[in-house]
């Protein structure tokens, strides 16, 4: 099962962090170019414990739905999306978060399993895990930027 683990510093409080990674709405925004939309199950605001969302975007020229509930969550600290249905045969999904002086250590670490036994290992290995680890980073970044101009405009 690869794991995809990322580790973003942002000057920027735990909670406005925290509240960005669960946030559905920011999540759209920032992954605006696979046209992500929230269709089912909680489409608005910020997730919690127990709630779950359907996202319709399009991967590879292909449309699909996937849906993730939170299945563990510890504010402001540490959370878990695990996907429920879609075109993985699982994911896991942690978010962890941490100070340090005054910025907010956010790991990410993102397991997943493709479907079709050694064709899907395969595409692993051949674009799958790299694609997804663009896809978090690129979501990281928003998440950053966003975060930094919250904190700028709170001091």
């Amino acid at each position: 099962m690869p794991l995809i683990q990322l580790k973003t510093v942002i000057h920027a409080s735990l909670k406005t962090c925290f509240d960005l990674s669960r946030d559905i709405d920011f999540h759209k925004d920032s992954l605006k170019h696979s046209n992500e939309k929230a269709i089912a199950g909680k489409t608005s605001g910020l997730i919690g414990l127990g709630e779950s969302v359907t996202w319709e975007a399009t991967h590879f020229g292909i449309r699909q739905q996937l849906t993730s509930k939170i299945t563990h969550f510890e504010s402001p600290k540490y959370f878990v999306d695990q996907m429920v249905s879609g075109a993985f045969k699982s994911f896991k999904h942690e978010h962890i978060f941490s100070t340090k002086g005054e910025d907010t250590i956010m790991i990410d670490m993102f397991y997943f399993q493709s479907p079709f036994g050694i064709l899907g290992r395969l595409a692993n290995v051949l674009f799958l895990t790299s694609y997804m680890k663009n896809l978090l980073e690129t979501r990281n970044h928003f998440l950053k930027i966003k975060a930094e101009i919250i904190q700028n405009q709170q001091s």
